[in-house]
């Protein structure tokens, strides 16, 4: 044996054990409950508009600004991602990872307890943005951060298994919100929901988080990091986002362009559609949000299965099956609305399976950049791409489906289709090397 030979390389093939699987447990419990946190606001949208803005504001404008704090929030989230993943790459990857599960837990419980426009005044507007704020730098570390934490706990050839179980988890947080929306419109009276219970969403959402700050002290520093730490290999030389840009901007261009795909697929599919089907296809909204939860588990699964053909097979694999079933699901779903409700939910279904190819995106980007850089890389590239695709999809749509009632089928598979040429760009050295991006074997 090669003493050169470092311990992520011994580790390699090793099979998944107790701690690797209790660091994806409460890191994919961490991020859904996260994940809850940062989009439980859209749900309740319409009634914070109501209490937040004064009475006799035009509605138009009142769900404008309402809307307009919301997206203040993805605005903030490369700032966040920047600053979180500097001393991500630096002071360690457990206390970033910590930290910004507790800056996400502190807004969402003050807005739970935040006090009204009628009690306030101006104030009222103006924390809620503050802390809407918060969410965003929150989100913006927490996210990237997870993908790296949980990648570099695991053996090389566990990492797509590992990260799609983390996405899963991140997107079982919307179905927790869809479905704590449901239930709190279902069991009180709109005069309840707008005196005190829209409230009780938020406080939950506090208070689990501040309940998962405490189970993240029980997760150790990635392997990967304490190395780097032993080896003297941290990012000290400089800024970490300023050796990104300066050496690796081609990683980074591609990890943006990944991320588009991951941004349109997420927000087309499942959190624009249900609006889609009830305004252009009249489905009864009771109907557009079951088959859109049925979806949510489906993209789940098919993250999980997405990241097992990458383990299994490999990555380029699993990139060009997943988006070839996106690409065609898309045109079938759209294309056969509105279709009766059982061929709704099965197409919808389907096509929210094959939306898990979004899975294989942060797999390829934690491989697209070496150790010491990886965090910042990682969280510049996927913050930056998801505030600007994130925030313009919306509105492109919107202005598209004027002309084009089948612009969502192809949005999504025009982009399906750039995930198969970048399928064929390289990003990584050997498996063998991936934890350091080098092409040999550190002596």
């Amino acid at each position: 044996m090669n003493p050169s030979t470092t311990s992520s390389q011994l580790d390699l093939q090793r099979p998944l054990n107790a701690q690797d699987y209790k660091t994806l447990s409460l890191s994919a419990l961490g991020g859904a409950l996260e994940f809850y946190d940062f989009v439980v606001y859209v749900f309740f949208a319409a009634v914070l508009g109501n209490l937040f803005f004064p009475p006799d504001m035009p509605d138009w404008l009142r769900q404008l600004q309402t809307f307009g704090i919301f997206a203040a929030g993805y605005l903030a989230r490369p700032l966040g991602g920047i600053i979180i993943a500097h001393f991500g790459d630096i002071l360690g990857r457990k206390r970033m990872f910590t930290l910004s599960i507790f800056l996400m837990a502190l807004p969402t419980l003050a807005i739970g307890l935040l006090p009204t426009y009628a009690n306030i005044g101006i104030a009222a507007p103006l924390l809620l943005l503050l802390f809407r704020l918060m969410q965003g730098v929150a989100i913006g570390g927490e996210v990237p951060g997870a993908w790296v934490f949980v990648a570099e706990h695991v053996p090389g050839n566990r990492v797509g298994i590992a990260v799609s179980t983390l996405t899963a988890g991140l997107t079982a947080g919307i179905l927790l919100g869809s479905l704590g929306s449901v239930a709190i419109n279902g069991f009180y009276t709109p005069e309840e929901v707008a005196a005190y219970a829209w409230r009780f969403p938020f406080i939950l959402g506090g208070v689990f988080g501040f309940v998962a700050v405490y189970l993240r002290r029980f997760l150790e520093e990635t392997p990967v990091f304490r190395e780097m730490q032993a080896r003297r290999k941290l990012a000290d030389d400089g800024l970490p986002l300023k050796i990104l840009l300066r050496e690796h901007f081609g990683a980074c261009v591609i990890s943006m362009l990944l991320t588009w795909i991951l941004s349109a697929a997420i927000v087309v599919v499942i959190l624009l559609t249900p609006t889609y089907l009830q305004k252009v296809h009249h489905i009864a909204p009771a109907l557009a949000s079951q088959a859109n939860a049925l979806a949510t588990v489906a993209l789940a699964i098919g993250c999980l299965f997405f990241g097992w053909v990458a383990d299994r097979f490999n990555l380029r694999i699993s990139m060009i099956i997943s988006f070839i079933c996106l690409m065609i699901c898309s045109y079938w779903f759209y294309s056969g609305l509105p279709g009766t409700p059982e061929s709704l939910i099965g197409s919808y279904v389907l096509t929210g399976f094959t939306v898990g190819a979004v899975a294989t995106v942060p797999i390829a980007a934690v491989r697209a950049f070496p150790a010491a850089i990886r965090f910042s890389g990682l969280s510049f590239s996927y913050n930056v791409s998801y505030a600007v695709f994130g925030g313009l999809t919306p509105i492109m749509l919107t202005l598209w489906m004027q002309k084009d009632v089948m612009a969502p089928a192809h949005y999504v598979s025009s982009l399906a289709i750039l995930g198969l040429v970048l399928a064929f760009v390289p990003l990584t050295t050997s498996l063998a090397h991936w934890h350091f991006g080098e092409a040999k074997a550190a002596t």
